[in-house]
C-alpha cells in the first residue's frame, strides 16, 4: 500500500485522538448538560472514526502513534489559560469550535498533501471533516 495513504491515516488518528483528548479535557468545565450531551456524542464519533482509522493502519502495516508531546502540552496549556479566564458555556463552545476549525484545516491540508492515498482513506479524512463541521455547527447555539 501506498506511504500516502499511511501518511494520511497517521494524521487522521493523530487529528482524532487530539479531539479526543481536548472534551475529555474541558468535560471538567463544562455546567449546561446540553452542551455536555453534545460534546459527548462527538466524542463517540470521534472515537469510532479513530477505532476505524487504527483498523486502515493495521491493514496498510502500520502502528498508531500518539499525537506530538508539544502540540498535545501547547493544546493543553491554552484551554487551561482559557477556562482560568471565562468559565462559561460560551468558552467552552469557543475554545470546541477552535479546535475543530484547526482539524478541518489541518486534515485538508493532509488530503491535499496525500492526495494519491487509497479512496478508502480518503473517505475516512473526509469523513472527519465532516464530523468536524457538524460539531462546529452545533456548538454554535452555546455562543
Amino acid at each position: 500500500m501506498s506511504s500516502q495513504t499511511v501518511e494520511l491515516l497517521k494524521e487522521c488518528n493523530s487529528g482524532c485522538k487530539m479531539a479526543i483528548n481536548s472534551m475529555n479535557q474541558i468535560m471538567e468545565y463544562v455546567r449546561n448538560e446540553e452542551q455536555a450531551d453534545v460534546i459527548r456524542s462527538y466524542k463517540k464519533k470521534h472515537q469510532g472514526l479513530e477505532d476505524e482509522i487504527g483498523k486502515q493502519l493495521t491493514l496498510n502495516g502500520a502502528r498508531e502513534e500518539e499525537p506530538g508531546l508539544m502540540a498535545s502540552a501547547m493544546s493543553w496549556l491554552s484551554t487551561e489559560m482559557k477556562m482560568s479566564l471565562r468559565n462559561d458555556s460560551n468558552q467552552v463552545a469557543k475554545i470546541m469550535m477552535d479546535g475543530c476549525n484547526m482539524g478541518i484545516q489541518s486534515v485538508s491540508e493532509y488530503m491535499n498533501k496525500y492526495s494519491a492515498a487509497s479512496k478508502e482513506s480518503l473517505q475516512l479524512a473526509k469523513d472527519l471533516i465532516k464530523t468536524e463541521e457538524d460539531f462546529m455547527e452545533e456548538m454554535k447555539q452555546f455562543l
